[in-house]
């Protein structure tokens, strides 16, 4: 069994006893023990099989709904093999397993991604800062890293004492690709508990990755109150320099903020980012940097031709973006050897040549590993350039060019059936032949910039131009404000709400995560959050959908930032930060088991597990989820007995996992004081679920919260934002048709709807069922209550 450990190291010059003299003594020890509070858990650091009794208590329950794109496997020279109508590829895979396969590996792309992303965070700051930097995240956070602890039983106390846990993961996500290779895995079920394996590891490497950088950059730790900066295109002053930064990975970034503060010109430059960098810059500089948007806004301001210098990192960045800088005659600076983009390497070149390289047009861009020579690159080369490029700023097309290139439009809707929103831009081509561009700029707020129109166009149109052209006067009057990432969690805020999210007197947590691959636009994610923020749900929000929350202005003029509470309560709505700052809403959870509970957190991932499932009402929405890693972010907590809601672009991740409500062995449960097996109802009903619409999304969000352990008044709670939501988008003459399985006695009927509800449950034949505020899962919960209640510690 792995153990906790601390470096130790002894060096002694010369040592003189009865057993003999010793020179040069220098002994190195790697693993030791250090105790802490909690006695060990029974699941320290797991490996792939130590927690696939829990994974397969939840796909039976939750079976796989696979939507494969084809029927096909050409992963290895065998193939292609057709897997259509039962048959099976030569290496004996059926199609069902094919899919689970596809999934592990994108969850295990997703996971190394993070991986990655955190063990470059702690080698660089670690130097920077020193490995004894202490894991800080604030006076009113003590159980630090809860994730870590959870999973792996190590109470890290400096960065040092990350290393064990980033080796685990790395180990453990290179054994679990291991299982795609051909002749590996053979059964779906085993297949998809790697996936929630690497979930899990996922959770682990960003949770690592973003306490890095929260202790050793001064980031917001836990604060509620943290500002509020701008967002948008239209909050960038174009007459200065504009540098712009892409990507997830912050250093680069910082650098380049240092250099302009200790030349004392910070005021003189804009530095403003993309994506989740976008994000943690303004977590390290709470004052100046700004937020243009999400992944789906790069290519609509770099054509607006505003930004002079664009440094990229690292993940869900384009990968042509060369092509697009060129255009625009900026420059191009690769920081991450993950993304160099077939740029030079200027890393260990004269700073001042490669400046001279950059404005000159010789080299369009350079590699540079550097973060401070990166910043000195960039800060020059902005300073220089930006005075060249002023015609270039908002150099979009004019109405009269707009209208010449949709004269050209041949109406063979190739750009319709390659866009990926379904968007009618053939109908607004012919209208903008005519001399109206209002319908070209109706698209601009569903166009998520992919470019699939340009590329299949035959006439050669710049659409994606001409849209952006079109809604030039939108773009720029984007300006809001969005809270800056908070980071963790303060346990007095769990202390607050946990026994009400248990109880359901507070109706759920609802996480808004995942990327910029919205069916119709980012106001959608602002709306649904307001909604239940406005029913007092907690809403929490990280990376391009917290971005999203922000998009919104309501009759006052104020963003939902500006309208609701930042803390982790009732009502609130909080910015936790990037991607990796997801941590702390799965963190959150898990302390709610920890803190309101008292559950031990040590290595004992299946208990608090068994216990979010039952009891903490909680549901990530990640309604525009397009990446590899918000396949591994979801898959995480799921593992944990959180339900993810995604949106119709969802279904191209190849399955669902989805429960059936008639099946009613499926939704037994044990009453852990008694250990007898009762009915607990299909609560939750589903763990992965793809919503075709935001309003079929906007009633199974308050479903998906119901609990088996909720008390009558608060399932009393939950069923009537259900009930109130289905009959707002489906018909107020109208009742959930499901509404019954989630009745377990009289008291759980909202008043509001009683007379209603009555009526129907003598239609459909409902009886009572039996309640319980201690379900469980698992039989040693069972017997731990027995100890319990005999005194013995456990």
């Amino acid at each position: 069994m792995s153990i906790p450990y601390r470096n130790f190291r002894l060096k002694v010059d010369e040592l003189k006893s009865t057993f003999g003299e010793v020179k040069g003594l220098d002994i190195s020890v790697g693993y030791i023990v250090e105790e802490w509070e909690e006695p060990p858990g029974p699941t320290p650091f797991p490996s792939i099989a130590t927690l696939r009794t829990w994974d397969h208590i939840l796909l039976n329950r939750y079976k796989p709904l696979y939507l494969p794109y084809c029927d096909l496997c050409c992963l290895c020279t065998y193939g292609r093999c057709d897997l259509s109508r039962g048959k099976r590829g030569s290496c004996g895979l059926s199609l069902s397993e094919q899919q689970s396969r596809l999934v592990t590996l994108v969850c295990a792309i997703g996971a190394s991604t993070h991986a990655s992303h955190a063990r470059e965070l702690l080698e660089r700051l670690k130097i920077r800062h020193g490995e004894d930097t202490p894991i800080d995240l604030g006076g009113e956070v003590y159980v630090e890293m809860p994730i870590t602890r959870l999973v792996t039983g190590v109470k890290p106390r400096t960065l040092r004492d990350l290393e064990i846990v980033l080796d685990y993961v790395e180990k453990q996500i290179v054994q679990t690709l291991a299982s795609v290779h051909t002749g590996q895995e053979g059964d779906w079920i085993d297949y998809e508990s790697k996936v929630l394996h690497l979930g899990m590891l996922d959770h682990v490497a960003m949770e690592v990755a973003d306490v890095v950088q929260i202790v050793s950059l001064g980031m917001p730790k836990a604060d509620p109150e943290a500002p509020l900066v701008h967002l948008g295109i239209g909050a960038i002053d174009i007459t200065k320099p504009v540098i712009l930064v892409i990507g997830h990975n912050v250093l680069p970034s910082a650098a380049i903020i240092d250099y302009l503060e200790s030349l004392g010109i910070r005021d003189k430059v804009e530095v403003c980012g993309l994506c989740c960098t976008a994000h943690d810059i303004t977590r390290y500089e709470k004052k100046r940097a700004k937020i243009i948007g999400p992944m789906s806004w790069e290519l609509r301001f770099i054509r607006t031709g505003i930004p002079d210098v664009i440094i990229i990192d690292e993940q869900c960045i384009y990968t042509n973006l060369l092509e697009e800088v060129r255009k625009i005659n900026a420059v191009l600076i690769a920081t991450t050897d993950k993304a160099m983009r077939g740029l030079p390497d200027r890393t260990y070149a004269d700073p001042d040549t490669v400046v001279e390289e950059l404005v000159s047009g010789k080299i369009s861009g350079a590699v540079i590993f550097s973060e401070e020579q990166t910043a000195e690159v960039a800060v020059k080369t902005a300073l220089k350039l930006a005075p060249m490029r002023i015609k270039y700023k908002w150099g979009l097309l004019s109405k009269d060019q707009i209208i010449e290139y949709a004269k050209k439009c041949s109406r063979c809707r190739n750009c319709e059936r390659n866009c990926p929103q379904n968007l009618p831009i053939s109908t607004a081509m012919t209208i903008a032949a005519k001399g109206d561009i209002s319908a070209l700029a109706i698209l601009y707020r569903r166009c998520f910039a992919c470019r699939r129109c340009e590329y299949d166009c035959p006439r050669g149109i710049p659409i994606l131009s001409l849209i952006l052209a079109s809604a030039k006067e939108t773009m720029g009057e984007e300006i809001y404000k969005c809270r800056v990432g908070r980071g963790a969690i303060q346990d007095t805020e769990i202390r607050a709400v946990g026994r009400d999210i248990v109880l359901g007197t507070i109706p759920g947590v609802v996480a808004f995560v995942g990327c910029a691959n919205w069916p119709d636009g980012a106001q959608d994610v602002a709306k649904m959050a307001r909604e239940f923020a406005s029913r007092r749900y907690i809403v929490v929000a990280s990376g391009c959908s917290a971005m999203a929350i922000a998009m919104f202005k309501n009759e006052e003029g104020k963003t939902p930032y500006e309208e609701f509470s930042g803390a982790f309560e009732a009502g609130g709505i909080v910015n936790v930060g990037s991607c990796i700052a997801n941590a702390h809403i799965s963190g959150a959870v898990i302390k709610i088991a920890n803190i309101f509970a008292k559950l031990p957190l040590r290595a004992n991932y299946a208990e608090i597990a068994d216990y979010i499932l039952n009891r903490v009402g909680a549901v990530g929405v990640a309604w525009g989820a397009m990446s590899q890693k918000a396949a591994a972010i979801a898959s995480g907590f799921w593992r944990l007995g959180v339900p993810v809601i995604v949106g119709p672009h969802g279904l191209k991740y190849r399955r669902m996992l989805l429960g059936d409500r008639d099946k009613d062995e499926n939704w037994h449960v044990y009453d852990a004081m008694t250990g007898e097996r009762i009915y607990g109802g299909p609560a939750p009903e589903h763990l992965f679920y793809a919503a075709e619409s935001f309003e079929e999304a906007m009633v199974m969000i308050p479903k998906l919260c119901i609990r088996p352990a909720d008390t009558p008044q608060g399932r009393a709670i939950k069923l009537t934002n259900y009930i109130s939501l289905y009959k707002r988008f489906y018909g107020n003459d109208k009742l959930p048709p499901d509404i019954h399985y989630f009745i377990r006695t009289e008291a759980d009927i909202p008043i509001t709807y009683k007379d209603e509800v009555m009526t129907y449950l003598k239609e459909v034949g409902w009886k009572e069922k039996p309640v319980t505020p201690n379900p469980t899962l698992l039989k040693e919960v069972i017997e731990k209550y027995k100890m319990r209640r005999k005194g013995i510690k456990i």
